[in-house]
């Protein structure tokens, strides 16, 4: 005979083990019957000696799989008949099977055996609460593959949906009926049909380890040949991550101009006739470079007899390409570990944070941002070789450490971080984007040019009288009241002031931060000046106005307030911070630096197409200030420190321009992010000099000034969603407007997709976030501990997502 159950009852836990004689041990049983030195009256399980478990073969595709005997949970908070209806079921069945009386009881049990069936009591809630006791279990990960059946009592009227039980984590539910023979038929359906399934999939976990750990590049996609895995060996050799390539189809995916033109057509007309496909295929890396590989395209046949999947293995041909050179790693092996199963916003890998500080929710919440700091996706070659550097000195020698820190030291101060620029996919909104922000143009054969002179700069006209701080008109200070906070209205600011906020937001900032101390000016200077840059914004740009400008400020106090921030600055780097943020787009035109190399400006030609705009704002701010005494804020300084004043707010105000957005966005993240990360994981919370020593080195103040000002300059996704929507209304019809000149001066049109009768807005703001955002503000976060902005971020991004897949192109959807 085989092995059926017996069955062992304390008043927590009942224990069905192996079979013994049918009426030995009945269901009834209770702690009055126990004896001593009896394992059954003491609740332990009993396994006879003489009886082995029989164990089912499973077949799963080419696998055999071997499943032992089911373990059985029941939660039941007193013994009834349906309890023992599900007790002698399990018997008969020879399910291995514990009994329990309380939601604690059960969580402990379930932490301890993992069984493959829970059934629970869902009738009588004055006991526990069924439904909170599966939401606790399905929070334990071995849950995953658990079935979890709720008994329910039986309907007196109308049939109650089951949606609540699917929501608390139930896979089913049973309606009360304490027959033996119904609970047992109910065992059986369950054994082979979910209970299979799972065992199944459990099973699955193994195929994926392989998958994960092959040296072979390896992509699977749907049948419609949308990407639906692959693994880190493709991530390794392509330099793309999971989360850029999930869910796109084959097509958007950048393809190599080395292969014949008619090579995908012959691919897929063999593999969509179920035929395997075999042979050498040019692939485009995410840097844009080309790779040559031995690809096999394999149909898999599945529900229906239709070809459900296509498996894609590829080898690369070149062994430059591969990574398996003794001692030396292209990656390190940790960086690609961390990036698997990487999700833009849900990141929850186990490294530790930057900083201890801050809540626990927030402590995790960075551990999550620097998870996605170690393996972002915009490596450039002199990372690769820091993180070779970095691998080889854990195995060397204390003088070969010494030596490699001091070329970590020169490599990380040295304009080496500019990466090998490729769209995340061929999306034309990213295209575009990437092409009107990070180019300097494309030349035009034609003799046209479009004049934007370099004329005189504008003196302050609309404010007769010059205001003091106290003489703010209070329905203009009344919208400047919560001006610390980050939720702060700039636009009722700006509609208060009649498109002039710049001054009075500057007036309130600047007392804050004490700027005219600092400046040894009076402040009568300050509000001159203030006027005399806000009056050289145009009012008739959409976006780039002084309303930008001051919100740009606005978002700059708020960083400088962050304690992070604060521990690394000193009082010069704030003055130039908040004075470069007040000034970084004066004079701007409405147009991209692409569009004014185009249209050979006159401005163009001065700055030889090289930051052509950031390089006039930071000139004319300084024509503006030192033109008059009457608003020269540095007239008291002394020579040395208004050189050094001077040079900061040159560097910031640069750093806005885009084209080397990723160059200082790695070097942030390599010279400051990672060793503070690598201080916490070796000393706890880092030791504080050590902290303060990478804070506060001259190199990296700078790369912190450069990251304040960048992030405070495009955090418009950061805000809350209505900032958000009408910044992304403006930003956009500014772009209309180029677009619309462009063609109407016969230029070339830097981004197309900014067609007014065309555009998406939702999928522009999509690949702004996605190219541009995420990385940068993860980077931040991970700094200055900034968890309200990026759950604006995410709340943000799912908008405009949500707008897409609506197929909307407006800022808004339509009224109901």
């Amino acid at each position: 005979m085989g092995c059926a159950s017996s069955i062992h009852i304390s008043d927590r836990v009942v224990y069905h083990s192996g079979k013994e004689s049918e009426d030995s041990h009945s269901p009834q049983q209770t702690n009055s019957t126990q004896h001593p030195g009896n394992p059954a009256a003491s609740g332990l399980p009993i396994k006879p000696a003489s009886c082995k478990p029989t164990l089912t073969e499973v077949p799963f595709g080419p696998m055999k799989l071997f499943k032992d005997q089911l373990q059985v949970l029941l939660v039941f908070a007193k013994e009834d008949s349906q309890s023992n209806g599900f007790c002698s079921a399990c018997e008969k069945a020879g399910f291995r099977c514990s009994v329990v009386r309380s939601a604690e009881s059960a969580a402990e049990s379930f932490q301890e055996k993992h069984h493959d069936l829970v059934i629970m009591d869902h009738r009588h809630s004055r006991h526990f609460d069924a439904e909170a006791l599966c939401r606790s279990i399905r929070a334990i990960p071995s849950s995953e593959n658990t079935v979890i059946v709720a008994v329910v009592k039986r309907p007196d009227r109308e049939e109650a949906s089951v949606m609540p039980l699917i929501n608390a984590g139930f896979n089913r539910r049973y309606v009360e009926n304490a027959n033996a023979m119904a609970c047992y038929n109910e065992l059986l359906q369950l054994e082979h049909g979910e209970l299979r399934a799972q065992f199944k999939l459990r099973a699955g976990n193994a195929i994926f380890t392989a998958l994960e750990q092959s040296q072979e590049a390896i992509e699977i996609t749907s049948e419609d040949q949308v990407i639906q895995y692959v693994n880190p060996a493709y991530e390794s050799i392509m330099g793309y991550q999971q989360g850029e390539l999930i869910g796109k189809e084959i097509i958007e995916v950048p393809k190599s101009e080395k292969n014949k033109p008619d090579l995908l057509e012959t691919i897929n007309s063999c593999i969509r006739k179920g035929k395997e496909w075999q042979g050498i295929y040019y692939a485009k890396k995410r840097n844009g470079d080309s790779i040559q590989q031995n690809v096999k395209i394999t149909p898999v046949i599945g529900q229906g007899g239709k070809i459900r999947h296509y498996v894609s293995i590829n080898r690369p041909l070149n062994d430059n390409n591969k990574n398996d050179k003794p001692g030396v790693q292209a990656e390190s092996q940790t960086d690609i570990q961390s990036s698997k199963h990487k999700d833009r916003r849900k990141g929850s890998l186990d490294v530790r944070s930057t900083t201890s500080r801050g809540s626990d929710g927030s402590s995790q919440r960075r551990h999550s941002s620097m998870a996605r700091i170690h393996s972002m996706t915009i490596e450039a070659p002199i990372t690769k070789v820091i993180n070779i550097i970095n691998a080889a000195q854990e195995s060397s020698p204390i003088p070969v450490v010494e030596a490699l820190d001091r070329v970590l030291e020169i490599l990380r101060t040295t304009e080496l971080y500019s990466p090998a620029l490729g769209t995340k996919d061929e999306d034309p909104h990213t295209n575009d984007l990437v092409g009107g922000l990070m180019t300097d143009g494309l030349r035009r054969l034609s003799g046209n040019e479009y004049i934007f002179s370099t004329k005189p700069p504008h003196a302050p006209s609309h404010l007769a009288t010059p205001l003091t701080l106290n003489d703010i008109p209070p329905r203009i200070a009344v919208t400047m009241e919560n001006e610390d906070s980050w939720d702060f209205d700039i636009f009722t600011v700006e509609a208060a002031t009649m498109k002039r906020p710049l001054t009075f937001l500057g007036m309130q900032i600047f007392s804050r931060f004490r700027v005219c101390e600092f400046l040894n000016c009076p402040e009568a200077v300050l509000r001159s000046w203030l006027q005399g840059v806000e009056a050289n914004y145009h009012s008739s740009n959409s976006y780039h106005n002084s309303t930008h400008a001051a919100d740009v400020l606005h978002a700059t106090a708020y960083f400088l307030c962050k304690e992070r921030v604060k521990q690394s600055l000193d009082p010069i780097d704030e003055v130039a911070a908040l004075i470069a943020a007040t000034v970084h787009d004066v004079d701007h035109p409405g147009r991209t630096n692409s569009f004014l190399c185009n249209a050979g400006s006159e401005l163009a030609i001065l700055y030889n197409d090289t930051a052509v705009l950031e390089s006039h704002h930071a000139a004319l701010a300084f024509q503006i200030t030192t033109r008059d005494d009457k608003c020269n804020i540095f007239k008291n300084m002394e020579r040395n420190e208004y050189r050094t004043l001077r040079q900061a707010i040159i560097d910031m105000v640069l750093a806005t321009e885009m084209t080397k957005h990723f160059e200082h966005v790695n070097k942030f993240v390599n010279s400051i992010n990672k060793p503070l990360a690598a201080l916490d994981e070796n000393g706890g919370n880092g030791d504080e000099e050590s902290v303060k020593g990478v804070l506060t080195t001259p190199e990296n103040r700078i790369l912190i000034k450069r990251m304040l000002i960048k992030c405070a300059d495009i955090s418009n996704p950061c805000r809350p969603q209505e900032l958000c929507i009408e910044w992304a209304g403006r930003i956009s019809e500014e772009y209309f407007a180029q677009t619309d000149e462009e063609k109407r001066q016969c230029l070339p049109v830097v981004m197309p997709v900014f067609d007014r009768n065309t555009c998406s807005i939702p999928k522009s703001q999509i690949s702004f976030i996605d190219y541009f955002i995420t990385d940068m503000f993860d980077a931040w976060d991970a700094f200055a501990d900034l968890p309200n902005l990026m759950q604006h971020l995410d709340n943000n991004f799912k908008y405009w997502k949500g707008m897409d897949d609506r197929k909307l192109h407006t800022l808004r959807p339509p009224p109901e």
